[in-house]
């Protein structure tokens, strides 16, 4: 039996999550509020005909709710009812724009500022989110990445670590990605932009590729590169990061940076680990 309680900052994709456990067989039940949670957990271990994988959607908009969430959580464990929490968050830029499109207030509030809505939810979030056991950052995610990862965690079973890596390729011409943990400037590898049946093409194209990486200097590069990755990864997963953003810029986002952007991407993917690619000057890109 899986149980899944799914929580977190509204506009980060929870309705999304449910959808997706619903369509893969889950019952799903959307803005239970937390006090009803145990009634809820007595009824499904009475049902004689209860299925066998549930999801909810726990209501952070009413009622006291850390109190009443801690309680109810309380006392379905003395229950020995087995259950984990799911906790979707996503960067204050996003949520804004997401509320924005969708033209909607946020829930929380008062005066009409998205972004006070957004702060205060965190604040009343934060404890339950140290209580999560999977903590996905949709800042960057696509529908169809968010179904991948919640299939991949709740229906595969691979649940690795609660971090997501986001490896944003991106040209100096329009500035450094305000959101970047990591910045690594490939300026100084050689620019197929200069080689005209190059300059059309883009990183993610294999001639392009090819070129940036037929260079010994780009391939002790990689290697310096992936081997410091590897490094720091373990230490911001010890530190409780949710989100790393490493940036790799050249000067208009279209080649080097892209090659090296999908190079990295592919060696942290094989590794096991949750990474996002997002090419931002070079491709379009649309998110939850």
């Amino acid at each position: 039996m899986k149980f899944i309680i799914i929580t977190g900052l509204s506009g980060a994709g929870k309705s999304q999550s449910l959808k997706i456990l619903e369509d893969s067989g889950f019952y799903c039940m959307g803005n239970l509020p937390p006090a009803l949670l145990p009634d809820f957990a007595e009824l499904y271990l009475q049902s004689k005909d209860k299925m066998s994988n549930v999801a909810l959607v726990i209501n952070t908009r009413k009622g006291n709710f850390l109190n009443d969430l801690f309680s109810s959580l309380d006392a379905i464990d003395k229950l020995g009812f087995e259950y984990k929490i799911l906790f979707l968050e996503a960067s204050d830029k996003i949520l804004v724009k997401r509320f924005k499109e969708l033209r909607r207030p946020h829930p929380l509030s008062l005066d009409g500022r998205i972004l006070d809505g957004i702060e205060k939810e965190r604040e009343v979030l934060d404890e339950v989110k140290k209580k999560a056991d999977y903590i996905i950052d949709t800042s960057n995610f696509t529908i169809a990445m968010l179904k991948e990862e919640i299939t991949r965690i709740f229906l595969e079973g691979k649940e690795g670590k609660n971090l997501t890596i986001s490896i944003v390729s991106f040209g100096f011409k329009k500035g450094i990605p305000l959101d970047a943990d990591l910045v690594f400037d490939v300026r100084f590898l050689p620019n197929p932009f200069y080689i005209p049946e190059l300059r059309e093409f883009t990183g993610n194209d294999k001639e392009v590729r090819d070129y940036v990486m037929e260079w010994e200097q780009t391939k002790t590069f990689v290697n310096k590169l992936t081997d410091m990755i590897d490094f720091l990864i373990p230490f911001y997963i010890k530190e409780g990061k949710s989100q790393l953003v490493v940036a790799v810029g050249c000067t208009g986002g279209k080649h080097r940076s892209v090659t090296i952007a999908n190079v990295l991407y592919e060696h942290l993917r094989d590794s096991g680990y949750r990474v996002i690619p997002n090419h931002r000057d070079c491709i379009s890109y649309k998110g939850i």
